[in-house]
């Protein structure tokens, strides 16, 4: 009772010290996802987390940020090298890390009866990418509930369905770990070949029960917030960003699963020797898990050059804002087509489901776009000059990495292209996951603490293009 007594101590004079600090909301929901990061890598270091003598350091803490950061790119397998223990410390790693530190610190200030000040509201607004402070410590719970619920019912479905294969207690936990990993986007698996498993592979249940959860954790619980909104008042009129996010990520959905059929189905390493519904199946997993889940059910090692490429496009778009996904979001590359279009048509504004979109917002597009168009560049070429791999799997690894998706051509189709990597290449895969999963405007931000506006404009100058 006394050593909960003092925890609970140490952590009000840590919030304490959050309150008092100058830091912007930014820096500190930085500082806290590395502070998680290392006590995570700590703890599987601990000599009853690993079923071996060990792990090394960098190995540990790749490991740790890639759970944290719900990435799935893994240089140990996670079944055979990790205990129970082990274990447990990458599910709570991935559901923190799928919630946001913003909802996890909520919560604890809730369990400690602390009030939510300007400050808290304002980290929650950083990470979970809402527009307003209004209503936010009720749209946290109403977070951790979606999640809880869904993550649950898949849990359920999955136990049944590996129940069959296996004992129910262990049925269980693969059901709840495959539940929790899949809703948060995270791509960690129990099992060595991920679901590239013969008796998975074409699951009817297992996949469309994975691909459901990766779905509903990466539409954004922006999306549910407005759906329950609606269902509450009186009229059903949804809001333009939740039309243009389900409408951008059917259309990537539909649009990913044609183009890997048909840049696969010749494919004899993979699609061809399917039947017609096994090849559509396949690739609807595919479409859906590149954009940040990371799991697989064919060895993503064996695919064409071509569809290699087609997977990077998906995994730098990734999911949408809010939601457990990275990636620069189905919104921004839905405002960017949009204001090409414009353009094109000689439209002075951005228009979508006739309503404006603010200059500022588009701008803020392009510029988060080509922040991640130039992390993806810089690592990629960065890592090809340090390491003997192929051009295009490092750069599929590194888009891996920034979107946070952990899809790799990996190493026999069982670790991570990343595990093949030296030390010095693993720690810039570690920064490459840490910078996609904070999102490279909210890096861009991090030393601003406030907006200047400035009184005057200079004189307008023609610059030619084109």
């Amino acid at each position: 009772m006394e050593q909960a007594l003092t925890y609970r101590g140490v952590a009000r004079k840590a919030l304490d010290w959050v309150r008092e600090s100058r830091y912007t909301s930014t820096q500190i929901v930085i500082g806290a996802f590395l502070a998680l990061i290392l006590v995570g890598t700590l703890l599987l270091m601990l000599p009853f987390a690993t079923t071996g003598p060990g792990i090394r350091f960098v190995d540990a803490l790749f490991t740790m940020t890639s759970a944290i950061c719900v990435t799935g790119l893994i240089v140990l397998d996670t079944p055979k090298d990790f205990t129970l223990f082990g274990q447990l410390v990458i599910l709570l790693g991935m559901q923190i890390g799928g919630l946001g530190y913003s909802a996890t610190a909520t919560l604890l200030l809730l369990a400690l009866g602390r009030r939510i000040g300007l400050r808290e509201r304002m980290m929650m607004m950083e990470v979970l990418n809402t527009l307003s402070m209004e209503g936010l410590v009720r749209f946290v719970k109403v977070i951790v509930a979606i999640t809880l619920i869904v993550e649950g019912v898949g849990a359920l479905i999955l136990t049944i369905r590996f129940s069959f294969d296996m004992d129910v207690l262990r049925a269980f936990y693969f059901g709840v770990f495959h539940a929790v990993s899949a809703f948060n986007n995270a791509g960690f698996s129990l099992f060595s070949e991920n679901f590239a498993l013969l008796a998975y592979r074409t699951d009817l249940i297992v996949n469309l029960t994975i691909t459901t959860l990766i779905v509903l954790g990466g539409i954004g619980f922006l999306v549910y917030r407005d759906i329950l909104e609606n269902l509450r008042g009186q009229r059903f009129r949804l809001s333009t960003h939740t039309k243009l996010a389900v409408l951008v990520s059917v259309l990537l959905i539909v649009g990913g699963t044609v183009g890997i059929w048909a840049f696969e189905v010749q494919n004899e390493k993979t699609l061809a020797p399917m039947s017609f519904g096994n090849q559509i199946l396949v690739a609807y997993f595919h479409s859906i898990s590149a954009r940040t889940a990371g799991f697989n059910t064919i060895d993503i090692g064996l695919v064409s050059t071509a569809t290699l490429y087609f997977l990077i496009l998906l995994m730098i778009i990734g999911a949408s804002p809010g939601g457990t996904g990275g990636g620069i979001k189905t919104t921004t590359f839905g405002i960017i087509c949009a204001a090409i279009w414009a353009t094109l048509k000689g439209q002075a504004d951005v228009m979508m489901f006739h309503r404006r979109i603010p200059q500022e917002i588009v701008h803020k597009a392009f510029v988060l776009s080509a922040l991640a168009f130039g992390l993806v560049t810089g690592f990629t070429m960065m890592l090809s000059y340090l390491e003997d791999q192929k051009f295009i799997r490092i750069m599929f690894e590194v888009a891996s990495a920034a979107g946070t998706v952990g899809l790799s051509t990996g190493n026999g189709g069982v670790l991570s292209l990343s595990g093949l990597f030296s030390d010095f290449g693993k720690f810039i895969i570690i920064i490459t996951m840490f910078l996609g999963r904070l999102g490279p405007l909210t890096i861009g931000l991090f030393a601003i603490r406030s907006h200047e506006d400035l009184h005057y404009r200079y004189p307008e100058a023609r610059v030619v293009i084109g």
